[in-house]
């Protein structure tokens, strides 16, 4: 739908697809939030209790993690899209966005939104920065355990293995704390495009790169590709 809206001349979009958008986006933003912090956990269990990781981060731990992340994150959404679907909308309902985000479809409320807007901060404390809570605990207990390693190799290789995670949590959760946990404001609209870029675009396009770039073949073939280029 952002797609052919970019391309095309309509610009427009039903109701039904804009909720649906909306609460899509919304649930797999919130899914991203959780799992990173679950990420970070694994991480802490794998550097500071190696020995007993496969103990502790067993099958049926990682099932559970992954269906609370995601029943958690779908069921927050929905009540966040109901409480922002069921305000009146009188018109006109010209979205200032690429695609149907809330606090711009909240501005096309044409009664107070305050409510709505306690509740999606609310849902943003639970949601956002629990997880992102439980990231700098882990890693903190992270940093200290690598501390304590008196080889050079052994923090760099400790290091590494928190690199391509981190690098993700700066990228996604500084997009979408700024995004959903300050003030709303007319000033805001044109800001809050750019950041929204970030955490619906740029963000999932560079996660494969990313994580990919610490695999060895995935080096090999790059190291390759490059010289290949120059040749």
């Amino acid at each position: 739908q952002m797609l052919s809206n970019m391309v095309g001349r309509k610009k427009t979009i039903p109701f039904s697809s804009c909720a649906a958008q909306m609460y899509l986006s919304l649930s797999f933003g919130m899914i991203e939030c959780v799992l990173l912090g679950v990420m970070a956990y694994d991480r802490y269990v794998a550097i500071c209790h190696p020995l007993h990781y496969t103990v502790i981060m067993d099958r049926n731990t990682c099932v559970q993690l992954a269906a609370i992340s995601w029943s958690s994150s779908f069921l927050s959404s929905m009540v966040i899209n109901v409480l922002t679907l069921r305000l009146p909308y009188c018109g006109p309902n010209v979205l200032n966005h690429f695609f149907c985000d809330v606090p711009f479809v909240l501005k096309l409320a044409c009664t107070d939104t305050s409510l709505t807007e306690l509740v999606v901060f609310i849902f943003s404390i639970i949601i956002v920065f629990i997880p992102f809570l439980l990231i700098v605990v882990s890693y903190a207990r992270i940093l200290l355990s690598v501390l304590k390693i008196r080889s050079a190799s052994g923090r760099h290789k400790s290091l590494s293995t928190c690199a391509s995670h981190l690098t993700v949590v700066a990228l996604f959760y500084g997009t979408a704390i700024f995004m959903y946990m300050r003030p709303q404001s007319k000033s805001s609209r044109a800001g809050g495009k750019i950041i929204a870029v970030f955490y619906t675009v740029v963000t999932p396009m560079l996660n494969p790169l990313i994580y990919s770039l610490r695999n060895q073949d995935v080096k090999g073939a790059l190291r390759r590709a490059i010289a290949k280029q120059r040749m």
